[in-house]
C-alpha cells in the first residue's frame, strides 16, 4: 500500500492537513517589510492612473500636499511618525512590557495568597 502513490495521497488526507510552518520574528518582520512597500507601490499606481479621480480625493484629505509627495514618490510616514513608533513600539517599549507583566504576575500571585488565606480561616 504504502509504495502506490495513490494509496500515500489517501493516507495522508486521512492524518489531516499538516499546520503551516510560523515565522521567526525576522521572518515576520521581513515579510511584512515587503508586502508594505507591494502595497504602497499598488497605491501609487492606482492614484497615477488615469482612472483615480484625485481632486475629489485630495478634497477629503487633511494634508494633500503631503498626499500628492507620496504619490510622487515620498515616504508615507513622517520623521516624527517614525520617532513616535519607535517609542512607543520599539526595543525600549519591550522591556517596559515585561516590567509591566512581571509586576502584574506579582500582584496575581498576592492575590491568590490572600484568596487562599481567607478560605483557610
Amino acid at each position: 500500500n504504502w509504495c502506490c502513490p495513490p494509496c500515500r495521497r489517501v493516507q495522508s488526507s486521512r492524518l489531516g492537513p499538516t499546520p503551516p510552518r510560523l515565522l521567526s520574528e525576522e521572518e515576520y518582520r521581513l515579510q511584512g517589510e515587503v508586502e508594505t512597500q507591494k502595497a504602497l507601490a499598488e497605491l501609487r499606481s492606482v492614484c497615477q492612473s488615469p482612472e483615480f479621480s484625485a481632486w475629489s480625493t485630495v478634497s477629503r484629505i487633511q494634508s494633500p500636499k503631503r498626499f500628492a509627495d507620496f504619490v510622487a514618490g515620498a515616504s508615507h510616514v513622517t520623521p516624527n511618525e517614525v520617532s513616535a513608533h519607535e517609542r512607543e513600539f520599539g526595543l525600549a517599549s519591550l522591556s517596559i512590557d515585561e516590567q509591566l507583566f512581571e509586576e502584574d504576575d506579582d500582584d496575581e500571585e498576592e492575590e491568590e495568597e490572600n484568596i487562599n488565606y481567607s478560605y483557610a480561616g
